[in-house]
């Protein structure tokens, strides 16, 4: 793990809480210089940076500062002043305070002394918070928000799903090859106007011709109105008139969750790609095969536009989970797959890696060569992930965007390209 040494003689330590933060000061020979509590308000920042004045904090030689979130406006306040932040999981905390007490007491003040106590000891086993542009940190911001949204709409999705197994399998038969299932906007403007199923079997073709141009349907009205006609009028099992009726209301209930799921996915997915294409290095990421302007602003939320965060590409494949992890001892020696990792960078890779099959003959050259190797699906998906992390730290590195005759140079595909399971 790569971390800029920095030199100090005063190390800071916050804990922090809703409603009011712990300070310790300790000195290179792990005396407390000064311990307070400050509110999380402006006079609570102020007091922390008149602290840190006190005690040698100036613009060449800034204290370095830990604590145990990455995120909150005390942490945007101190990445604002310059002045390195230390984010340490606060599990590492808890075996550090180990380290002091053996009566394994805790408090705010203890936590706050611990963690100025890891940089003081420790702080070239920790990598300080990157020193983003603020354009990559609203694109974090957009993109961790436009992923969430689709876990959200997928979770709302089977949620419904699951609703209508109990009474309306006609409409699951209905978009069950439907490309975005219940949650195309076909499926949700029929839904919407017929929640059971008794009342899909009374709409009439003219009916379903309306919904479908409600919905936004341009070609196929016709036959897609005759089909799902035909479908909800097959012969299906019902719940008694009053529970289906019930159902009913619970359907309209969880459709209205889906609906607003959807148009958050939406919204947020339009302004975070306008955000990412006035990213200077929006060019060169689009630039690899099976990467838009979408999953390019999650690349690039997760690894930042400070070129000082990775020093190397192993560095950045270790982050992004890629990088495999070898253990040995004694006669025993495996390589495993990382599980410690930024996952939501190693969430787009897959898909990454995936639509990268159809428009680069060198990575679909690649895969097939690992899934002959004897790589499973994920296995060999993961590897080519792991290659295309490597050159995108090049790319990145040398403002130059890719190329695939020197990404895969004198690779073609091989004649038979089995299709990915």
């Amino acid at each position: 793990m790569e971390s800029a040494r920095l030199p100090a003689k005063v190390f800071c330590g916050v804990d922090w809480a809703e409603g009011h933060h712990d300070i310790a000061l300790v000195d290179a020979d792990g005396k407390q210089l000064a311990r307070q509590r400050i509110g999380d308000d402006a006079s609570g920042i102020a007091q922390l940076v008149t602290m840190l004045t006190e005690h040698g904090d100036t613009e060449e030689s800034p204290i370095p500062v830990a604590i145990e979130t990455s995120r909150g406006l005390l942490v945007s306040c101190l990445r604002a002043t310059g002045r390195p932040v230390f984010a340490i999981n606060p599990l590492a905390v808890a075996r550090y305070r180990d380290r002091h007490s053996v009566a394994r007491k805790k408090s705010d003040a203890v936590d706050a002394t611990a963690l100025a106590n890891i940089l003081r000891t420790d702080m070239a086993m920790h990598r300080p918070l990157p020193q983003d542009s603020e354009l990559a940190q609203a694109i974090a911001v957009l993109a961790r928000a436009q992923q969430d949204a689709v876990w959200d709409r997928n979770q709302a999705q089977n949620k419904l799903r699951s609703q209508l197994r109990e009474f309306y399998p006609a409409i699951l038969d209905a978009f069950a090859n439907h490309k975005h299932g219940l949650a195309s906007h076909e499926a949700r403007t029929i839904l919407a106007a017929a929640p059971t199923p008794a009342q899909a079997a009374q709409l009439t073709r003219r009916q379903l011709r309306a919904l479908l141009k409600r919905a936004g349907r341009l070609r196929g009205i016709d036959a897609e109105a005759d089909r799902l006609h035909e479908v909800f009028h097959r012969e299906y099992l019902h719940q008694l008139p009053l529970v289906e009726e019930a159902l009913g209301q619970q359907t309209t209930a969880l459709l209205r969750q889906l609906e607003s799921a959807c148009a958050n996915a939406e919204n947020l997915e339009a302004s975070c790609t306008e955000a990412f294409q006035q990213h200077p290095d929006a060019e060169i990421i689009v630039s690899f095969p099976g990467l838009g302007s979408l999953t390019g602003a999650r690349v690039l939320a997760e690894i930042g536009d400070d070129r000082s965060r990775f020093t190397t590409a192993q560095g950045l494949k270790a982050y992004a989970g890629s990088a495999p992890v070898t253990r040995a001892s004694g006669k025993s020696h495996f390589v495993m797959h990382r599980k410690v990792m930024n996952k939501r960078l190693a969430a787009v890779g897959y898909l990454w890696a995936f639509s990268s099959l159809r428009n680069s003959p060198g990575a679909r050259a690649h895969y097939d060569r690992r899934r002959e190797a004897g790589d499973r699906h994920v296995s060999a998906q993961r590897h080519l992930f792991n290659r295309f992390v490597g050159m995108l730290f090049h790319c990145l590195q040398h403002e130059e965007p890719y190329a695939e005759s020197r990404a895969f140079p004198n690779r073609q595909p091989t004649k038979t390209t089995p299709t990915a399971a």
